[in-house]
């Protein structure tokens, strides 16, 4: 039986989810709210980004692990498909290892570093 990846080495477990390949796509946007439509339309993005399996870390700023950067393309050009009319819109990517690094606070008390998805153990 001929192989799927035509003649690209497997890649290993660790390969698959090394902190360097796993990536974050964060989604942050300012949309217009003055208009009852300007509303619907923002409350719709979110709810999109939500359905697609992002996770809402404030009320315009989602963020997504992905599998790497094919999956980070794909999903680019699902937001791309999804846009309000107005408003801004960006996309920041960044990976694993680099989301371990990011500092915060809740008030003035450092909260616990984030872990990575990395050091879960699959079963």
């Amino acid at each position: 039986m001929p192989s799927r990846n035509h003649g690209q080495k497997a890649k290993t477990h660790e390969e698959f989810l090394s902190g360097y390949r796993l990536m974050w796509a964060i989604v942050i946007f300012d949309l217009p709210v003055i208009t009852k439509a300007d509303r619907k339309e923002a409350s719709k993005f979110r709810k999109d980004l939500l359905d697609k399996g992002f996770q809402m870390v404030q009320l315009s700023v989602y963020f997504k692990l992905l599998s790497g950067v094919e999956e980070l393309e794909t999903i680019e050009r699902y937001i791309e498909s999804i846009l309000p009319r107005k408003g801004k819109v960006e996309i920041i990517h960044i990976t694993d290892r680099q989301y371990e690094d990011i500092k915060s606070f809740y008030g003035n008390v450092r909260e616990s570093p984030k872990k990575s998805y990395t050091q879960l153990q699959l079963f």
